[in-house]
């Protein structure tokens, strides 16, 4: 019984722990359970939080409304106003009048104003949050007042975004919340753009109708409706847009029910007059100004400035201003007719003397053109701080011209070429009717007078990708495909001004980060009327674009007075009695010339346009830029450029750019960058030995007496045709054959022909025979008439018929030699055979000038490479360039350079050159290019 009452008591427990442990298991799950809900909503809380945080990051806040538009201190009631940088003169209030604008406040505003206004922005208004959800992605599209409050006065600051989006929309809701659809409209109302710089109803009204707007009609409430919503279809800029979009504004509050069909038709047919436009003020500096507005578009947005509220003080120079703009104003009236005392007698805008036009050079009457009108442009920057002191004219893009030739050169300097590198101006085919072409430059003397064939040879080895690249990093943007010459190749004066004063600075650009990249800027300082700062560009930015080495050859080039004496003359108008820089540039049309020069304290920038296609001399815009230049240096130290380490001076032969010879008529001190200076001698001019009378080459036969030295300029094969077409001197290929006596049947030589070329080990055949012989010796001598004869081996007592008679060893031996055979007879008879060989037992000498060995090349900046080698072998036939073991062509004259289409990765460059005479001798780098 005992035992059995146990085993139950024992089941029984058993029974119970496992209830326990069922009831404790569901527990424990209904608690994990609830665990997870009460987790998983936390982290829904988190998300929350943390995405609200995040759209609501850069929130403003809707009290800048009171900040910007109180009625009594509303910083938006004070129109924008622009002075020079000493701020003692004012440029420019954006207003219609210098006065701070009328506020209305919502009873003050007309009846018919607001019915119109809400007809045709948002009919709804009385009744919406605010916001519209719609639209979100069309950032022009504001469909609310209130969003229109916040985009305009509260995110302009703020790109185009889903972001600016959403904030948009948020704060439309706060301020139809916080203030109430009454204070929206009347914000609305007192900012709205009504075109003409005329913000709020007020003003608009009385710009447009000369009247408060208490006393606006129905009509001409609609046309200041139809103005808010397309302020540049204003009444005045754009009259039947206006009147259209008036007839539409009137047939919207029909619709809304506003109007009554009566009233509707009555204010359709009844235009109003509007009041006298006023007379435009362009101020003393209207392009700079409209210069200041674009630059500051980019940093406060479309309108925000013109909107109110802000003092600039920009870096204009008053006095230098009022010159610019009187000295464009005097070339241009020389150019379209007007005597010279009425040009001196010109004013400058602010009635001031015009002492620039009496710095115009004096022209030459009979070079004087009159043009039916000229277009024009002036501009002065400060290449050390990076600030634009002075702008007249037209400031958009224009046709570049020959303008960016300077950075295609600079291209070739940075790519193994040099000032001295030698370029031939030569037609490549059928000559360009009217253009002239110059022969062997180098590249100095080609840039410096703006010669278009080397140009485009020196673009065609280069390559257009790779000047595109380089011409990017100062700040020019070109077009793809545009070519760099080509008439579709556009740049603005700023642009080019910015680009050139890189080269002032010894390679560093300078000025404020503006659209991506350092630009000159026209502003100092904006601050509001509060006294806030917005804007400080008194401090400038630094960049360094090019080395101060490849600086430094530019500066040389282009401040090189003589180099641009073939085709200007001297003196000239780029020369201002100081050391500057100037690029002359003509357009490819022949209606317009750049002239953009530099000190190391100002560029200036000019361009004269003719009209219609009007041709216009490029020495016009030259006359300009000198009296710009030396009264924008008046008062300024003469400064040039100090040359840095890493560039040397060398003689050469003018043009070829290589090592003086005898032969050379013009040796130049010329400047390279360190290990680039030449190491081979010049054979452009070579010296010929020639037969005075019959004007072919002399040879040993030629009596002594007629033998005359004479230099000539070897061009090569494909320079020939100009060569002679320009009538130049090229030297005889024809031996002089008169005197060369009948060869002797018994002693004559076969091989080496006569005037071949010769090295190494020269087998000599022929014939040394005859009755009674008794010996043959053979010998050379150096020159064309041996002073000294050097025996061939020993006397030989054996004849030879049509066999070998010998084995020359010319190791060592270069140059013109003559080879003599002398045969001896038993009666002591000589009989001779003498020939002219040329030797050449030294192989080219072959230099990789680019790349350098191990260099790193980017293949984004170099997408096509410019492949360069230096070769010196004065009798050289041919060098032909291998990358990786695939040649890339090969070439007969230099300069020896090719193009590569670069791919990433390691590369081996090896250049092969050979002579007439056989040798060969090669250059092998490796080198890197990075993708």
């Amino acid at each position: 019984m005992t035992s059995t009452l146990t085993i139950v008591r024992q089941r029984r427990k058993r029974r119970d722990q496992s209830r326990r442990s069922a009831r404790q298991g569901s527990q424990r799950f209904g608690f994990s359970l609830a665990f997870l809900f009460s987790a998983a909503g936390l982290v829904a809380i988190l998300v929350l939080a943390l995405t609200y945080a995040s759209l609501t990051r850069g929130l403003p806040s809707t009290d800048e409304l009171n900040v910007l538009l109180d009625p009594q201190h509303g910083l938006l009631l004070q129109p924008t106003r622009l002075y020079d940088r000493s701020g003692q003169y004012l440029l420019a209030v954006l207003a219609p009048q210098d006065a701070p604008r009328t506020y209305l406040t919502y009873e003050q505003l007309p009846e018919n104003v607001v019915q119109a206004t809400l007809a045709v922005v948002e009919p709804d208004f009385w009744t919406s949050p605010g916001y519209e959800l719609s639209g979100w992605r069309t950032p022009a599209e504001h469909p609310t007042l209130a969003q229109s409050l916040a985009y305009d006065l509260l995110l302009w600051d703020q790109p185009a975004s889903a972001r600016r989006a959403i904030h948009e929309r948020m704060l439309g809701a706060q301020l139809t919340a916080r203030y109430g659809r009454e204070q929206v409209l009347e914000w609305y109302l007192n900012s709205l753009d009504y075109g003409q710089h005329a913000y709020g109803v007020e003003a608009a009204s009385r710009l447009y109708f000369d009247k408060p707007a208490s006393e606006l009609t129905l009509s001409e409430a609609a046309m200041i409706a139809a103005a808010g919503l397309a302020p540049e279809l204003n009444p005045f800029d754009a009259p039947q847009a206006a009147e259209a979009r008036r007839v539409e504004v009137l047939l919207a509050m029909l619709g809304s029910g506003d109007l009554e069909e009566g009233q509707a038709m009555q204010a359709i047919m009844a235009p109003p007059a509007l009041a006298a436009a006023p007379q435009p003020d362009a101020g003393p500096a209207p392009d700079f100004v409209r210069l200041v507005l674009d630059q500051l578009g980019s940093v406060f947005g479309p309108g925000r400035v013109e909107r109110g509220g802000m003092l600039i003080i920009t870096s204009l120079d008053f006095a230098l201003q009022m010159q610019t703009a009187c000295a464009l104003q005097a070339e241009q009236a020389r150019l379209t007719g007007l005597r010279a005392e009425a040009v001196m007698a010109l004013t400058a805008p602010d009635g001031s003397l015009c002492e620039t036009a009496r710095l115009l050079p004096a022209r030459d009457p009979a070079a004087e053109q009159t043009l039916a009108r000229v277009e024009g442009t002036a501009l002065v920057i400060d290449p050390a701080s990076g600030q634009v002191l002075a702008a007249a004219g037209d400031l958009s893009a224009q046709p570049a011209g020959t303008s960016l030739t300077p950075f295609l050169y600079l291209t070739a300097f940075a790519r193994g070429f040099n000032p001295a590198s030698l370029i031939w101006d030569i037609p490549s085919g059928t000559p360009v009717p009217g253009r002239e072409y110059h022969g062997p430059l180098r590249l100095r003397t080609a840039l410096a007078n703006d010669y278009l064939t080397p140009a485009e040879t020196l673009l065609a080895q280069l390559g257009p990708e790779s000047v595109q690249t380089g011409a990017a990093s100062f700040g020019l943007r070109l077009s793809a495909g545009s070519g760099l010459l080509g008439q579709a190749t556009l740049v603005s004066p700023l642009e080019l001004a910015g680009a050139y004063a890189i080269f002032a600075a010894n390679g560093v650009q300078v000025g404020q980060e503006l659209g991506g990249s350092l630009q000159p800027v026209s502003v100092l300082q904006v601050t509001g009327f509060d006294h806030s700062l917005w804007l400080d560009w008194t401090s400038p930015q630094t960049r360094a674009v090019i080395g101060p080495q490849l600086a430094y050859l530019m500066n040389h080039v282009l401040s090189d007075e003589s180099a641009r004496w073939p085709s200007l003359g001297h003196p000239n108008p780029l020369e201002i009695g100081r050391p500057a820089g100037v690029k002359l540039s003509a357009s490819l049309t022949g209606d317009g010339a750049w002239t953009v020069g530099y000190t190391p304290q100002r560029v200036v920038a000019v361009r004269l346009g003719g009209a219609q296609g009007e041709p216009l001399s490029a020495a016009d815009s030259a006359e300009l830029w000198h009296a710009l230049a030396q009264f924008s240096v008046r008062s300024l130290p003469a400064l040039g450029w100090d040359m840095p380490a890493g560039v040397s001076s060398l003689q050469v032969c003018d043009p070829s750019g290589l090592l003086p010879t005898q032969a050379c008529p013009n040796i130049v001190n010329e400047v390279f960058l360190e290990g680039r200076q030449p190491v081979q001698a010049d054979s452009l001019y070579q010296t010929f030995q020639v037969n005075r009378e019959t004007g072919l080459l002399a040879t040993i036969f030629t009596p002594p007496e007629l033998v005359e030295a004479r230099v000539y300029l070897v061009p090569p094969a494909e320079a020939r045709a100009w060569a002679g077409s320009a009538g130049l001197a090229v030297p005889p290929e024809a031996y002089d054959t008169i005197q060369i006596p009948a060869p002797s049947l018994f002693a004559h030589i076969t091989a080496p022909a006569m005037f071949s070329d010769g090295r190494g080990q020269i087998e000599l055949r022929g014939s040394a025979a005859g009755a009674d012989f008794d010996f043959y010796r053979l010998e050379y001598g150096q020159g064309l008439y041996p002073r000294r004869w050097v025996q061939i081996g020993e006397n030989v007592e054996t004849p030879v018929v049509e066999g070998l008679l010998g084995s020359w060893d010319t190791d060592g031996l270069n140059g013109l030699y003559a080879l003599r055979l002398m045969v001896v007879y038993t009666d002591r008879r000589v009989e001779q055979a003498v020939l002219q060989v040329t030797l050449d037992n030294t192989p080219p000498q072959v230099a990789i000038s680019y790349p350098a060995p191990g260099e790193e090349l980017d293949l984004a900046e170099a997408g096509q490479i410019a492949l360069q080698a230096q070769v010196d072998d004065p009798f050289l036939t041919q060098v032909e360039f291998f990358v990786d073991g695939t040649s890339l062509g090969t070439l007969e004259s230099g300069p020896y350079g090719v193009l590569w289409e670069a791919a990433p990765g390691e590369h081996r460059l090896r250049v092969v050159a050979a002579d007439r005479a056989g040798n060969r001798a090669e250059a092998e780098i490796e080198f890197t290019v990075r993708r």
